[in-house]
């Protein structure tokens, strides 16, 4: 038998006889038990933890603290979203931006589509107040905005909420590798500064 029948055989056999998909188990713990300010609390450590920079906010007063912040950076000039809901001063909307010209914005902000706090992860899903995955990924500064009702405890929680089929990109902190040698090098495939606006 040449290579190419066993390979063949192999394929057939597979698709002729599958095999009874064993049934997951799925016992593990589904859901948290902090209560809002706990878990926004456990949220914020773990954004530190991963070098984010974290402010907090009522929601009347996010406006300010996103110029706040953005005034802090030096970031004149932005790439938005084009379902941004917040008027910022020096923002680009992005409607199809080439990649060259978003690296030459200061930085990026969106909103998200969910958050974790045991992993002080933060989850878009390119809803329209989030974008195109390239607009987070090209600029050296990402400002992102979470709302308290979007921090879920686990991860459980979070994939419940999102829709499998949207692309998702999760996000813990800075972007980093420490793949070789164990040495930390950051700004590999994403912004270098992550900074959250948490509204509660």
């Amino acid at each position: 038998m040449s290579a190419r029948d066993e390979v063949l055989a192999r394929i057939r056999l597979a698709l002729g006889d599958r095999p009874t998909v064993p049934e997951i188990p799925r016992a593990y713990r589904r859901g948290g038990d902090l209560d809002e300010g706990a878990r926004l609390d456990l949220f914020a450590d773990r954004l530190v933890d991963y070098k984010a920079a974290v402010r907090r906010c009522a929601p009347a007063d996010l406006l300010g603290t996103l110029v706040a912040a953005l005034t802090d950076r030096g970031a004149a000039r932005i790439v938005v979203p084009p379902g941004l809901p917040w008027d910022l001063p020096g923002a680009v909307v992005d409607d199809g931006l080439a990649a060259t010209d978003i690296d030459r914005l200061d930085g990026v902000v969106t909103a998200c589509a969910v958050a974790v706090a045991e992993t002080g992860t933060i989850v878009l899903d390119a809803a329209a107040d989030q974008g195109r995955r390239v607009i987070t990924l090209v600029p050296d500064y990402h400002l992102c905005v979470v709302r308290a009702d979007q921090v879920v405890q686990t991860v459980p929680e979070a994939v419940a909420r999102l829709d499998p089929d949207r692309p998702l990109t999760w996000i813990s902190g800075p972007s980093a590798t420490s793949d070789i040698e164990l040495k930390r090098v950051e700004g590999v495939h994403g912004p270098r500064t992550l900074e959250v606006v948490l509204v509660s």
